[in-house]
Order: structure tokens, then C-alpha cells, then sequence
């Protein structure tokens, strides 16, 4: 039997190191079952420790992140001499060690989960504080005592850090082309902030992959991704505007996807995945590279089937 043709390739990767921040567009990542490597391992919170996000404070869309280029290479441990690196317009350059921090925070909630998270200190609290106008501290999530499982309905057993809601989130360029032929102002790619970028194949077909295969990785579509308002911020300066969200909803909302199913009012973009592999314990060292091909082991027939 011949190998089915590919059905995707990937043609992009993009780290959120820090929740709400600027993404990193990188050749290769090693595979987590939280997500990508350094995905969304941080996020800034307020005084009582809930997490900003782009939707309460838009310019955190201005706030660039810089990783080197090892931290994405398998098996890659970090020195003290391991930085990230912010910049934000009109702020001095802030260096962070990739070392764990020795300081703990108790109380930090994201969404619906709370706990304890390591605290990335006074310089990067003072830093991100000036920058937002409102007291604030860069928190780390801590892998060696916390858990934040993924809503059981769609991904029973896995984990995040500080994304949404799962581990990885999945679009194609040909959706993203096809809602730019209905606007009067193409929108990037990074408003959706996808983990992955994929071409070659229909548009939204990805709305219908239950299982891929991703050079050898397999993984799981759960739930079509429904989007906030984060779409709406101009990624570049941080004002937000009506679109692309005000078009999705004329064809792209539940009432036209899924006119049977419960109505929320929602729209959908991308597809939102879980990383099957890291259930046997069968991906270590895993790593997606762009240029991989997509296969498609299980889909369903039409969006109204696909979980959401």
C-alpha cells in the first residue's frame, strides 16, 4: 500500500515564551506535552497575581522576546550565560536568565487555575510595572510542583503552562487567505498567534483533522479553536479594531458551522491540539521542523462534527 500523500506541510512555528507577548518565529522546537519548548513558560500578573493578557492590556502585543538559537535544539539545558531577552518600545533592554529562579510566588491565577509559579524577581518586576503603569511581576511557571490540566471534555490527561486552554494551536494559510479575500485590509497570521502554521492544503481543513501525524509526531485536533477578542489587536501597535472578528462572524460563528449544536455566539480559527505521543512516553526528543509534512490519520466529515 503507498504512503498517503502528505496533506500539509508545515510552514512556520511560533513561540509565545512570555503569555501575551510578541511570538518568536523559529526554524524547529522540541516537543513538550505542555506545548512547545519555552511556550507560554512565563506570564506577567498583577498585584493580586492574575495574569495580564492582551485583551485587558493590549500593548503587551509591543513587548519583543529573544531566545538564542540553542534553547531550540534537543537536549539544549540553559548556563547562566542563557538570556532571554525583552525590549519594549521606549524601555531599556531587560535580560532574564533561562536558570530557574529561587523565588516563589503563591496566588497566581490564570483563567480558572491558580497556584504557586517562580517569581522572576525586583528588576523584572520594576521593568514590566514601568512599562503597563500598574504594579506588576514576570512569574514562571513551576513544572517541578504544579499542574494545570487541560478541561478533561476535550483532553483528559494533558497539561499546560500558561496558554488558554491547550498545548498547541494549529491553522492554515489557505484559512487565513481565504478570510483575507473578505477583508478590505489583509490581516498577518499573528493575530491568531498560532503554534503552527501549515500550507497546502483547503482552507479550514483543518477544522475537520481529528488525528495528524507531523513528521512522526501524532496529534490530536480537540476542539476548534474559538477566538477572543486578541484577533482584533493590531500586533504591531497595539489598538485594536473590528476586524477580522466582525467577518468571521458572518461565516466562521457557530450559527453557520454548527446551526445544530448549542449557540454561543462564537467564532472559530484554527484548531486546537494535544500531543498523543506524550501519553506513552514514546516522543522524547521529538522535534517539528518547517518543511515537515502533515498526514492525516482520522477526520470528521464537517465542522458541525468536529468538537468545539
Amino acid at each position: 500500500m503507498a504512503e498517503e500523500a502528505a496533506a500539509a506541510k508545515v510552514s512556520s512555528i511560533f513561540i509565545y515564551p512570555i503569555k501575551s507577548c510578541r511570538g518568536i518565529s523559529v526554524p524547529q522546537a522540541p516537543l513538550t506535552p505542555t506545548g512547545f519548548r519555552w511556550d507560554r513558560n512565563w506570564v506577567v500578573v498583577n498585584y493580586k497575581g492574575r495574569a495580564y493578557t492582551q485583551r485587558v492590556e493590549p500593548k503587551l502585543a509591543l513587548v519583543e522576546i529573544e531566545l538564542p538559537k540553542e534553547a531550540f535544539l534537543d537536549g539544549f539545558e540553559p548556563t547562566k550565560n542563557s538570556h532571554m531577552i525583552i525590549k519594549a518600545p521606549g524601555m531599556p533592554v531587560l535580560s532574564i536568565p533561562l536558570t530557574k529562579p529561587q523565588d516563589v510566588a503563591e496566588g497566581v491565577s490564570v483563567w480558572e487555575w491558580s497556584g504557586s509559579a517562580l517569581d522572576e524577581g525586583g528588576e523584572a518586576a520594576k521593568w514590566f510595572s514601568d512599562y503597563i503603569g500598574k504594579p506588576s511581576r514576570l512569574i514562571r511557571f513551576d513544572a517541578g510542583s504544579q499542574i494545570r490540566p487541560v478541561d478533561p471534555e476535550y483532553g483528559r490527561g494533558h497539561n499546560i503552562m500558561f496558554s488558554d486552554l491547550f498545548p498547541y494551536m494549529l491553522a492554515s494559510q489557505e484559512s487565513l487567505d481565504a478570510l483575507n479575500k473578505l477583508l478590505n485590509e489583509p490581516v498577518p497570521i499573528n493575530r491568531f498567534r498560532p503554534n503552527i502554521l501549515v500550507h497546502g492544503c483547503e482552507p479550514f481543513s483543518e477544522d475537520l483533522w481529528s488525528e495528524i501525524k507531523i513528521n512522526k509526531s501524532t496529534f490530536g485536533g480537540v476542539r476548534l479553536c474559538s477566538r477572543c477578542k486578541v484577533p482584533t489587536i493590531n500586533q504591531d501597535t497595539g489598538v485594536a479594531g473590528s476586524e477580522p472578528n466582525a467577518t468571521l462572524m458572518q461565516f466562521r460563528s457557530d450559527k453557520v458551522l454548527r446551526p445544530d449544536k448549542k449557540q454561543q455566539g462564537k467564532v472559530y480559527f484554527g484548531q486546537n491540539l494535544v500531543w498523543k505521543d506524550s501519553e506513552s512516553g514514546s516522543g522524547k526528543g521529538s522535534i517539528i521542523k518547517i518543511g515537515d509534512p502533515i498526514f492525516v490519520l482520522r477526520k470528521v466529515s464537517s465542522p458541525a462534527e468536529a468538537a468545539a
